[in-house]
């Protein structure tokens, strides 16, 4: 079957007050309606490369994502926030170019980008049952009612979900209770978890080990020495007087 978006050669691009981009006219207004279709810029795209990246190892198809999307590149800038792009053949992957990439949702039950969403759900659904030991396997079927149940809430209030946004829920998607940085999350610290066992024996030699005492005994130790301290100097203030009256400095050889 010929692919629709052969005669979308260019389209206008509009940003909007989100900081997203909007396409705002096409070269194909016939079969694409622009109400609400957004456009994944080169910065974004370079986010979700990073992000599909360790998925990978869990049968990500790099193929099924540049299938998705139709790459674009600056032509002109239009001004007040408009741009105009032209359609390229670049790989979004391999491309030095800074692309936009519009995602192909001409049919959007059976089409690619609908089959990338499927395929990118599947693999993080993978990965997170591979890194997470769950009280039960996460399926696919829970992932996307989840995330449809936040889309369903956008709707509601008239928001239009950004194809950046939408990706980025899959590609991002962590259950509740855990982080969100696609690795195995830390464990409750036990204080006593890295801690070898003791035997009574040893346990008993431990308490008796002079050094390891210096909370009370070093606190004996400076009281006494304070204590020791002041008799001394009540004692050379006394051989001081002493000196005076007597004009017999006979204490002060003591100190030298």
């Amino acid at each position: 079957m010929a692919k629709a978006t052969s005669t979308l050669d260019w389209c206008v691009i509009r940003l909007g007050e989100d900081h997203n981009w909007w396409v705002h006219e096409t070269s194909d207004p016939v079969r694409w309606d622009v109400d609400g279709l957004s456009i994944v810029d080169p910065r974004q795209v370079s986010h979700l490369i990073e992000l599909v990246e360790p998925l990978r190892d869990y049968g990500f198809d790099q193929d099924v994502f540049e299938a998705a999307f139709i790459p674009f590149r600056i032509e002109k800038d239009l001004g007040n926030g408009k741009v105009r792009l032209k359609r390229v053949k670049d790989s979004l992957f391999e491309s030095d170019d800074k692309l936009f990439a519009l995602a192909d949702t001409l049919d959007e039950e059976n089409g690619p980008y609908a089959d990338l969403l499927d395929h990118l759900t599947r693999c993080r659904v993978k990965m997170l049952n591979d890194l997470f030991e769950f009280e039960s396997k996460l399926t696919v079927d829970e992932v996307e009612d989840e995330i449809r149940e936040d889309q369903n809430a956008s709707f509601i209030e008239g928001k239009a979900i950004h194809t950046f946004e939408e990706l980025s829920a899959i590609l991002d998607f962590m259950p509740a209770g855990y982080e969100s940085d696609d690795e195995a999350p830390a464990k409750e610290i036990d204080e006593d978890e890295d801690l070898p066992e003791l035997d009574a024996e040893e346990e008993e030699k431990l308490k008796n080990d002079d050094s390891l005492k210096w909370d009370e005994d070093d606190e004996d130790s400076d009281d006494e020495e304070k204590k020791e301290g002041d008799e001394e100097d009540e004692d050379d203030d006394g051989d001081e007087d002493d000196a005076d009256e007597d004009e017999r400095p006979a204490k002060r050889s003591r100190r030298r």
